[in-house]
């Protein structure tokens, strides 16, 4: 099982109804993508992030389908305009030595395939984890 998780914070005055519009997006990838089998949205309390997402995931192949179902594209759209500091992290159980790597490959696939996605990326104050292409230059 791979646990893929997002901290987040907020840009300043940003309108909460932007805020709830894309927390309930983050949800609706739980409900929608079928590779999901548990997830939670919510504030995330003990660190300095406001909200976090956690979404349990079988093996690799769910975890591609994950990253580029439509649900997940929207999202991103929406949210990440909205967030000034982004962590995303893997948990797994699975014992394969090259998990970190095969993990980081899919998530350079879709950057690779997606120059929206990866200027949405790029734009972000602070942005660690999961093979995350970081804010250029910042």
């Amino acid at each position: 099982m791979i646990y893929h998780g997002n901290r987040f914070t907020i840009k300043p005055g940003i309108p909460q109804e932007q805020l709830e519009e894309a927390l309930e997006s983050l949800r609706n990838q739980g409900r929608s993508i079928p590779s999901v089998k548990h997830f939670v949205v919510g504030r995330d309390y003990g660190g300095e992030y406001e909200w976090g997402a956690m979404f349990a995931i079988e093996d690799l192949d769910g975890y591609w389908e994950y990253l580029i179902h439509p649900t997940h594209a929207r999202t991103d759209r929406l949210g990440l305009p909205l967030v000034d500091k982004f962590m995303s992290y893997d948990i797994t159980d699975d014992l394969d030595p090259e998990m970190d790597a095969k993990i980081a490959a899919l998530h350079q696939r879709r950057y690779d395939s997606d120059a929206e996605l990866t200027q949405l990326i790029s734009d972000l104050g602070e942005y660690t984890g999961s093979a995350a292409p970081g804010p250029h230059g910042k």
